[in-house]
């Protein structure tokens, strides 16, 4: 009926009539020459058949009257509606393919050749219910099954039904006196009015029941139900859609969710200039995590951005791998980097790795700077890309000055602490040859003050005064601290707790975690895994970290024993926000002291770091505590036992912490203390030279505390000449010292030797003994020297090698509650004996 197919079937040139003229005039034999040959043909086509459902129909209607109520019954009934469905859908279809056929009739060619496609059907038209456009007062609006027209002039618009919504709650632009609702499409929205409610209810549900069909890609049986009848079209949709109009998206392909007209949800978005984006979108914009491919121009590489989005600008954590091996891991704002971050140059040619602030897509603030070619670190100030402002280089070789630094050049004097233990203090230039102006201190306490110059070709000459007076230079010349003024502990590392501080104060959203708290994850790989486990049933860990969950738990724990449970399973965790949190200082503190930063200059800097990581924790704690209490609507408990934040931290958080970082710090401890070290370590050599009994009378230990009883003699040994058999208890007791990281269990075996040397004392002298300063100490220094040999030739092993270094650890780093008690007294005597042994 559409495409005329009747008529052209029975004009008498055309092919049909020729090739069937028998059968077609067999057909029409009841017709006389005057009928319409096409209508005849029309009518005697259709017309046996819906005879044959009419016959149906009333056969079926006598049989059921005939059947008693049952299951027989049932089924006939069912049937009878069916046909009546069929029948009414044969009229419906034949009148739609009629009112089809007329508009093609009527409209002009230039319309016709675009729109008229054979199974194309008109379902509404303006000019039979009229309607009108808001968008330049369009002529007129046709509703086909798959497309919406508008018709202004001698132009049209069309949209494709299954990105079209109809949001009948919005009529606010409708004019006084007329009935509107709005269509919303990808890329316009304009408003349809009506001049009475019939008219508008009409348009609206046939609008609604096309876009329904068309986006289930078949129509209704019957065509259009009763009035009112069917559901609405789904607000949520998939779809493939190309962008027109000027803005971010022209010529881009989207494939992916919509809602209301704009993609939401997951999406593919593809440019034709190469670039795409895959990821999360939420109201027209990216929005959520996802990963951008740029090309580059030059070359045929791509810049890869997997990152998290926020309303259309790259915002949160994320990792870039750039076309040039560079890779990008940290924090972004509008789309620059912005934050904490790490840059790192994998490439063979000039390899070098920067970890700190950014600020507008540059380096700005603190930060550290690996140079691998050079074997160098720079621990400094940057501004716009540049060493701006105080900075500590430290060499592979051991050379450490800080400097002040010009966009990249150095100014001004600075100090040079050499390898040697000398120090120049003065102008130098960038490969480190003494220029103008300066004093040089030799470690054997000689200084030469003076200028220095360097001509090619006659090495370094100086005109000045060389001070040979002065005794061995002092230890706070030679072990000079540097960083502790120009950096200010709480001034580094903003960047991190920033990010941490800002999670708290949004409330914690689960979807916002990994946005502000995902730097611990450092594989691209990975990155994409979080983002899964975001959504889906959290990983394989036997406690689950959702953040409810989390706040929940904040709450139950706040007694100090299971506090302290609770805080460690949470930092040894990576998906807890403190355990999330300590993996980024960690990510800075390498970066920072280990390999090459690992210098006895930078010892002050990183113990101080370490402190304050702990009180940051702590007030992150308290933050996420103070948020769940705030959701449960309770108010924050007093501390009871009157503990500052500094000294909670210390006590709490700083044990838990300190197996993280100990490796590095405790190189730090070594190398300040070397010298103390080696000097002890002589000391112990020649000690452990002594027999028992000799050794006890050497460090003047008083003879009524001597445990002969424990020297049992086999029958040829002399009892001067035995060895290792006296406080054997108190020795290996103090052997495991080394054998933990944590200042306080150092203690408890500092104090369990003490107790043993005690007891081994009592056992001798037959009652309970208490030991006065001047009787432990050189018991103490017995016990020491024996705790660090093994008697296995050639050479004995140190089980105390770095006493030194452990004792100022735990001065250093122990609870500021135990200062003045039994800890610190036996720390003090520890002390003395290490310092008696050097000499």
């Amino acid at each position: 009926v559409v495409v005329h197919g009747f008529e052209h079937a029975t004009k008498s040139k055309s092919e049909a009539w020729k090739h069937h003229k028998t059968v077609l005039k067999q057909f029409l034999k009841d017709f006389t020459s005057e009928t319409s040959m096409s209508l005849a043909l029309h009518t005697v086509l259709h017309k046996p058949i819906r005879d044959h459902i009419e016959q149906y129909i009333l056969l079926l209607t006598k049989l059921n009257e005939a059947l008693k109520e049952g299951s027989e019954k049932d089924v006939v009934t069912s049937a009878i509606k069916e046909y009546v469905k069929l029948e009414s859908f044969i009229s419906q279809v034949l009148d739609e393919a009629c009112f089809t056929k007329f508009l093609w009739k009527s409209l002009g060619y230039k319309f016709t050749d675009v729109l008229c496609v054979p199974e194309r059907r008109l379902l509404e038209d303006s000019k039979n219910l009229p309607i009108s456009a808001s968008t330049n007062r369009s002529d007129r609006i046709l509703l086909f099954d798959d497309v919406l027209v508008l018709i202004q002039g001698n132009s049209f618009q069309s949209f494709d039904l299954k990105l079209v919504w109809v949001d009948e709650n919005c009529t606010e632009k409708s004019a006084p006196g007329l009935y509107g609702f709005r269509i919303i499409t990808p890329e316009e929205t304009f408003f349809f009015s009506a001049k009475d409610p019939q008219m508008k209810a009409v348009w609206q549900w046939k609008l609604n029941q096309a876009v329904r069909q068309a986006l289930n890609g078949k129509r209704d049986f019957p065509l259009w139900g009763k009035t009112g009848e069917g559901t609405e079209p789904p607000s949520c949709r998939f779809f493939t859609y190309v962008f027109r109009q000027e803005g971010k998206f022209k010529s881009a392909s989207y494939e992916g969710e919509w809602h209301w007209g704009k993609p939401h949800g997951k999406g593919t978005l593809k440019w034709q200039d190469g670039r795409n984006h895959v990821g999360d979108f939420k109201e027209g914009l990216e929005h959520g995590f996802g990963i951008c491919l740029v090309p580059r121009r030059s070359e045929d590489r791509y810049d890869c951005y997997k990152c998290h989005w926020y309303e259309g600008k790259m915002r949160g954590y994320g990792i870039c791998e750039y076309g040039s091996d560079m890779v990008y891991k940290g924090y972004f704002k509008d789309n620059v980097r912005q934050g904490f971050g790490i840059l790192e140059n994998v490439s063979a040619e000039h390899p070098f790795k920067y970890t700190g602030q950014w600020e507008n897509d540059k380096k700005n603030g603190y930060g550290v700077w690996e140079d691998k070619d050079r074997g160098e670190r720079y621990i400094g100030t940057w501004l716009d890309d540049h060493k701006h402002g105080q900075g500590i280089v430290v060499t592979q070789s051991g050379v450490c000055y800080q400097r002040t630094f010009h966009a990249d050049k150095m100014v001004g004097s600075g100090i040079l602490l050499l390898e040697d233990d000398s120090v120049y203090e003065g102008n130098f230039t960038e490969d480190l040859t003494f220029v103008g102006k300066g004093k040089l201190s030799f470690a054997n306490g000689f200084i030469l003050e003076g200028t220095f110059t360097n001509k090619s070709g006659q090495g370094l000459q100086t005109h000045g005064i060389l001070n040979t007076s002065n005794e061995q230079l002092d230890d706070r010349i030679t072990k000079v601290q540097l960083g502790l003024e120009e950096f200010p502990v709480e001034k580094r590392w903003k960047g991190i707790y920033d990010q941490f501080l800002e999670f708290i104060h949004s409330g914690c959203k689960e979807e916002m975690e990994e946005s502000f708290t995902g730097f611990h994850i450092q594989t691209s790989k990975e990155l994409r895994k979080s983002q899964e486990y975001l959504f889906c049933q959290r990983g394989t860990e036997d406690v689950s970290w959702k953040i409810e969950d989390i706040l929940e738990e904040l709450v139950q724990h706040q007694e100090p024993e299971s506090l302290q449970s609770y805080l460690d399973k949470a930092l040894k965790s990576s998906l807890h926000p403190l355990g999330k949190l300590l993996k980024v200082l960690m990510i800075a503190f390498q970066a920072t002291y280990s390999g090459i930063g690992a210098n006895r200059h930078l010892l002050t800097m990183a113990q101080e770091e370490v402190k304050y990581y702990a009180k940051k924790i702590w007030e992150f704690y308290q933050g996420l505590l103070h948020l769940a209490l705030e959701q449960k609507g309770q108010l924050p408990t007093k501390c009871v036992d009157g503990d500052t934040s500094d000294q909670k931290a210390c006590s709490v958080v700083l044990p838990l912490i300190l197996p993280c970082f100990y490796p590095e710090l405790f190189m730090l401890y070594m190398l300040y203390h070397e010298r103390e070290d080696d000097l002890y370590c002589q000391g112990i050599v020649d000690l452990s030279l002594f027999p028992d009994i000799k050794l006890l009378e050497f460090l003047d230990v008083q003879k009524h505390l001597w445990p002969l009883k424990d020297l049992t003699l086999t029958t040829n040994q002399r009892r001067s000449l035995i060895k290792d058999k006296c406080f054997l208890s108190a020795t290996e007791c103090l052997q495991k010292l080394i054998t933990t990281v944590d200042p306080r269990e150092k203690l408890v075996i500092l104090q369990k030797t003490y107790e043993e040397i005690e007891s081994t004392v009592s056992r001798v002298v037959g009652k309970d003994y208490k030991l006065p300063m001047d009787d432990l100490l050189p018991l103490l220094m017995y016990v020491v020297s024996r705790a660090n040999c093994d008697y296995f030739p050639p050479s004995p092993p140190f089980f105390l090698q770095h006493l030194g270094a452990e004792i100022h650890l735990i001065r250093d780093l122990m609870d500021p509650a135990n200062q003045g008690g039994l800890y610190d007294f036996l720390l003090t005597a520890l002390e003395s004996c290490y310092e008696h042994i050097q000499r």
